[in-house]
Parts: C-alpha cells; structure tokens; sequence
C-alpha cells in the first residue's frame, strides 16, 4: 500500500518584494528533495506555478505530489 502528500514548495516572500519576482532557490529546492528522499518520499509529478503575492509581485512555486511505501 502507499501513501501520498502535496507539497508546494514556493521562495519567500520577502525576495518577491525586494525583486519583484522570486525564483525558487535550486539549493534550497535540492534540499527539500534530498530531505524528503531520505525519509522514502519519491517524486512522482512536479509542476511549475507563478503565484500572485499581494497585487504587484509574483513568485514561483511548485506543487510536488510525492509517494512512498506505508510503513
């Protein structure tokens, strides 16, 4: 049997204001991964989504379904 979480995993908000746009951070992102990857999560669909931050700002974000073994 396995079991399923969602994840989005988004750049904060503060670079969005400072820059106007966020791109998420690769090394933040590899992090996530590896951390999830560790604990048997597995990635099976990822997609990429521009997200509104209050009026004038955008940030990317990305929703992560991932999978594993119940234990």
């Amino acid at each position: 049997m396995k079991e399923y979480k969602v994840v989005v995993f988004q750049e904060g908000a503060l670079s969005s204001l400072l820059l106007g746009s966020a791109n998420a951070n690769e090394v933040k992102f590899s992090e996530f991964l590896n951390k999830n990857a560790q604990e048997g999560w597995r990635v099976v669909t990822m997609e990429k989504d521009m997200r509104r931050l209050f009026l004038f700002w955008k940030r990317e974000a990305y929703l992560i379904v991932m999978e594993r073994e119940r234990s």
